[in-house]
């Protein structure tokens, strides 16, 4: 019995993050509404006040476990060489196009600022970790330096989801690696 309660506690919570999903594609958190998303996801209000406090908890709980899921599958990698953080930018890519509907609701204009945050102090850590060690680069040098190149990627990232991921993984990956190393400089090259 016990694990028919959990299959069904997975089975809401997931119909819930989707419904919300799927009206973050159409309009801002501030406007949606618990009633709606039970709407979409077929389940009554008291279901889902038994799992979440508001839409913003729900949206809350889906940018932890977005956040949660990218470190874990980051963790695996090092940026110490130029080919090891060309896979890891190929890698960080194809995460996002495997979750693509919600990493581009969550980074539109209608999600949260806070996801996108949460995003970049995670790999901008992650990034500095690996400088400060690498590269004997100062924490004051590296914490703006990392702040500088990831805000300057994710954007890049959010531009080529919101194309419809128009260029492939491997080309997105060596430009913005490009981006990273060459900076200006790039556009001497062409």
């Amino acid at each position: 019995m016990s694990e028919k309660l959990d299959h069904r506690k997975k089975y809401t919570r997931k119909v819930l993050k989707e419904s919300l999903i799927q009206l973050l594609g159409s309009k801002p958190i501030s406007s949606v509404t618990v009633k709606e998303i039970c709407e979409i996801a077929d389940i009554n209000r008291s279901t889902f006040y038994t799992h979440y406090q508001d839409h913003f908890d729900l949206l809350h709980k889906i940018e932890e476990e977005i956040v949660e899921d990218m470190d874990r599958y980051l963790q695996g990698y090092s940026t110490e060489i130029d080919e090891e953080a060309l896979q890891l930018t190929e890698k960080i890519l194809e995460y996002m196009i495997d979750h693509k509907d919600i990493i581009q609701a969550l980074l539109s204009p209608n999600g949260s600022s806070a996801f996108e945050k949460k995003v970049m102090e995670l790999t901008r850590l992650y990034m500095m970790n690996n400088l400060m060690n690498d590269n004997g680069i100062r924490q004051a040098e590296s914490k703006y330096l990392s702040t500088f190149v990831v805000s300057g990627a994710i954007h890049v990232i959010k531009e080529w989801i919101a194309n419809d991921l128009d260029q492939p993984v491997q080309e997105m990956a060596v430009l913005i690696n490009s981006f990273v190393n060459e900076g200006l400089a790039y556009l001497e090259k062409g």
